[in-house]
């Protein structure tokens, strides 16, 4: 049967984010595997998951099992991915109060940002079709956005045409993938070197999804407007002001949150901005 690891609702004082992949998670993910790919050699895998993971921070532990996947899996991309997305649980219905459990499918999305892009791999086929998928599903259950930035920083226009279609999808998870794995600055993931220097691209996800019904969303869009304020305020300052003149009480509240760092730093028009959509 098909599972993930219990976990914590929150990081515990004393209790480092990386256990979160430690044995438990290892085993579970081995059992899942076999679980739908029956040549899957449970025991060669974790032990070369487990070898040297004590050593490893959580970001570091998700690249090493996705590495023991790489060599537990089919040779070809392809075929690998479809025994993962076989694998998943079914999607998550809420998107508050999940709790630490679903960063059990980070190694997942190091598997994809980590060899997603890499044709010799697939068998000199293009994987990228089969990437987005496995992005698409693996968002429902966890979060895609770091694994979408490589394919955003390599196939620019291509990911954006994806994502762009991806803005109206019926599930919230994949609309916020849209607007938070686009961010410029997204914590804990490489900037987009392109993005910093000019937001434009990603400027019609946010207006798209600025009124969306899931706070979830309007949240991120409200984060990626604070990563642009860092570099381009004035761009910022005047898209809100834009927005301002006929805003929702939805999108009012993406503008305070938008603005809040450049508010905190004493910006007067931020302020009045802010001001102006309570």
């Amino acid at each position: 049967m098909l599972c993930i690891p219990d976990a914590p609702q929150s990081i515990q004082k004393g209790v480092p984010l990386k256990n979160v992949l430690g044995l438990e998670a290892v085993d579970c993910l081995a059992n899942n595997i076999a679980y739908v790919y029956s040549e899957f050699r449970a025991d060669e895998f974790r032990k070369c998951a487990l070898d040297n993971l004590d050593s490893m921070e959580f970001m570091e532990r998700g690249t090493h099992i996705a590495r023991a996947l790489r060599n537990h899996l089919p040779e070809k991309y392809e075929k690998a991915v479809e025994v993962i997305l076989a694998s998943l649980t079914p999607p998550n219905a809420a998107t508050e109060g999940l709790g630490l459990a679903v960063l059990f499918y980070q190694p997942h999305s190091c598997f994809i940002s980590t060899y997603g892009l890499d044709k010799e791999y697939n068998g000199g086929d293009d994987p990228f079709d089969i990437s987005m998928k496995a992005q698409y599903e693996l968002t429902k259950r966890y979060t895609s956005e770091f694994s979408i930035r490589p394919f955003l920083m390599m196939y620019q226009e291509r990911t954006l045409s994806r994502l762009e279609e991806w803005i109206s999808d019926p599930d919230p998870h994949v609309r916020r993938l849209c607007s938070e794995g686009s961010r410029p600055r997204l914590p804990w993931a490489p900037r987009i070197p392109a993005f910093v220097e000019d937001p434009s691209p990603i400027l019609p996800i946010l207006e798209s999804l600025k009124n969306d019904q899931s706070i979830y969303v309007r949240r991120s869009v409200a984060n990626s407007l604070g990563d642009i304020a860092k570099d381009h305020p004035d761009l910022v300052l005047e898209l809100c002001e834009s927005w301002l003149s006929i805003a929702s009480k939805e999108v009012k509240w993406v503008i305070r949150h938008a603005l809040r760092h450049p508010a905190k730093r004493g910006d007067k028009v931020a302020l009045q901005l802010r001001a102006k959509a309570k």
